[in-house]
C-alpha cells in the first residue's frame, strides 16, 4: 500500500495549513517534513494549484542565505544559462541522477557505519546522529564539490557535442559565408582584382 500524500494548503495570507494535523505550520515545519522524508504536496487553497516546488525553492533560498551556502555563484550562473537552452531538460535529468547517486552513497555509508557503534538500536541511532553532526560541514562540502564537478563535466560534454555537430554538419551545403569561402579557395587562385586586370590586358 502506497503512503498517503500529506496535503498542505497555502492561503492568501501566506499561511500554510497542514490538513493532517488541522493546524497552521511554518516553513521550518515543512523543512522538517522533508528531513523526515514525509511525502507531501502544497496547493493553493483557492485554485488548488500545485505550489510544492515553489515552497521547496523557498526553503532552499533560506538555507542558502543562512550563512552556509551549498551552491557557489559560478555554479548558479551556469545553471541559469541552461534555462531556455536546447539541453535544459538533459541538464535537469543529469543533476537529478547525480543527487540520487549521492543519496545512495550516503545511505550505504550509514549502513556501514551504524553496526560499528554496538548492538543497541538507540545507541546506534544516537551515535550516528552525533557522527553526522560532527561531519556535517565535511559532508556538505563534499556534496557541493560533487555537484560542481558534475556540472563542469556536463558543460565539457556539451562543448564536445557542439564541436561534433559542427564537424558533422559543417560539410553540408546549408549555405556559405565569408570564412567558408576563404577556407575553400585554392592557395594559387588569383583574387578578383588580379583576374580583372588580366582580362583587361588581354582585351587591349
Amino acid at each position: 500500500m502506497s503512503e498517503e500524500i500529506r496535503l498542505i494548503k497555502k492561503y492568501p495570507n501566506r499561511r500554510l495549513y497542514d490538513t493532517a494535523t488541522s493546524s497552521y505550520i511554518t516553513l521550518a515545519d515543512v523543512k522538517q517534513l522533508v528531513l523526515d522524508q514525509v511525502i507531501f504536496r502544497v496547493v493553493d487553497a483557492k485554485s488548488e494549484e500545485d505550489l510544492t516546488r515553489a515552497i521547496l525553492l523557498q526553503i532552499i533560498l533560506e538555507e542558502e542565505s543562512a550563512g552556509a551556502p551549498m551552491f557557489s555563484s559560478d555554479m548558479l550562473s551556469q545553471i541559469i544559462r541552461f534555462y531556455g537552452n536546447a539541453m535544459q531538460g538533459m541538464m535537469g535529468s543529469y543533476l537529478d541522477k547525480n543527487i540520487q547517486t549521492f543519496v545512495e552513497i550516503q545511505r550505504r555509508l550509514q549502513e556501514q557505519s551504524i553496526p560499528k557503534f554496538g548492538d543497541n538500536p538507540m545507541l546506534n541511532a544516537e551515535a550516528w546522529s552525533q557522527f553526522v553532526k560532527m561531519q556535517g560541514p565535511t559532508i556538505q562540502g563534499l556534496m557541493s564539490s560533487y555537484l560542481e564537478q558534475s556540472a563542469t563535466a556536463f558543460l565539457d560534454m556539451q562543448q564536445q557535442l557542439q564541436k561534433q555537430a559542427r564537424s558533422i554538419f559543417g560539410n553540408f551545403p546549408f549555405g556559405t559565408n565569408a570564412a567558408g569561402s576563404a577556407e575553400n579557395k585554392p592557395d594559387n587562385a588569383p583574387s578578383e582584382p588580379d583576374t580583372f586586370k588580366q582580362n583587361k590586358k588581354t582585351a587591349s
